[in-house]
């Protein structure tokens, strides 16, 4: 592909036929300020091998597929050790994200902020003599939808927020940016398996709720104490296993005609009622 400075254009360089018309100049104009507004992208060999040494929080590495030539060994041998999640992805989809530069068959994409664990959420509640109180998101794939549940969390009290490595959206530049600053004040956890964190969190005296259409009115629930709200995925919800493992699951009463709310407006119903309770 190469770039036509006068047309603001992208082109293939070949004779177009009347059915392939030239795109308009804004839907390009569009994508490249898109481009420009994200600031989670490191690009380049060199800049992603610095930002590991510098010890940069990122969420994963894309590697152009079939790339593994010089430094990409050693850089994806780094990441397995730091645990960011390494990618194979087509060569095109590299080139757009990074806007057609150089990009030597590697992007990073880094956090937005610095990753928490378990254990520093709850000694945060310990440290204010506070019953710990959690938000455990499954699966949710909307980065606004975390962004503004980070915020919502922020804003009742809650003492930290807990999201899974893979098939879940990470601290990106947007969740950042939708929390509204929140992100510097609330601790994100990202743990291995969502399951087996319940049960670790059981094990300390948390009682965990689960939302979804089935279950008891969350009113008639007891919201008090040492609690975990686990918030399921925008399309499939709470998946079975975590499900099956929590103490109770709640349902949002609903009197209009759609039956469901957004991901983060039901978050921040329940939020609020343990807030409330507690």
């Amino acid at each position: 592909m190469a770039y036509d400075k006068k047309n603001n254009i992208y082109s293939d360089r070949e004779k177009r036929t009347a059915d392939k018309p030239l795109r308009d100049k804004k839907p390009f104009k569009e994508e490249r300020e898109e481009r420009e507004q994200r600031t989670d992208l490191i690009i380049g060999r060199n800049a992603v091998k610095e930002a590991l040494k510098a010890g940069r929080p990122a969420d994963s590495l894309l590697i152009q597929r079939g790339e593994l030539s010089g430094s990409i060994k050693p850089i994806i041998a780094e990441c397995k050790d730091k645990s960011i999640i390494v990618k194979e992805v087509d060569s095109k989809k590299l080139d757009f994200m990074c806007g057609h530069a150089h990009h030597q068959g590697v992007i990073m994409i880094a956090a937005a902020h610095e990753y928490s664990t378990v254990e520093e959420i709850l000694k945060k509640a310990e440290d204010k003599n506070e019953a710990p109180f959690v938000i455990i998101c499954d699966g949710l794939e909307d980065p606004h939808n975390l962004g503004a549940i980070i915020r919502t969390a922020d804003a009742a009290g809650a003492h930290g927020v807990i999201i899974p490595e893979r098939r879940s959206v990470s601290l990106s530049g947007i969740v950042g940016k939708t929390s509204a600053g929140a992100l510097e004040y609330v601790p994100v956890a990202r743990v291995k398996n969502i399951t087996n964190t319940i049960k670790e969190l059981k094990e300390k005296g948390l009682w965990v709720y689960c939302a979804d259409m089935d279950g008891t009115p969350y009113r008639k629930a007891n919201l008090s104490g040492a609690i975990a709200l686990v918030i399921g995925g925008e399309g499939a919800g709470v998946s079975r296993l975590v499900k099956e493992n929590c103490d109770g699951v709640l349902s949002i009463p609903m009197k209009g005609n759609v039956n469901s709310l957004n991901a983060s407006v039901a978050a921040a119903v329940l939020i609020f009622e343990a807030a409330q309770a507690r």
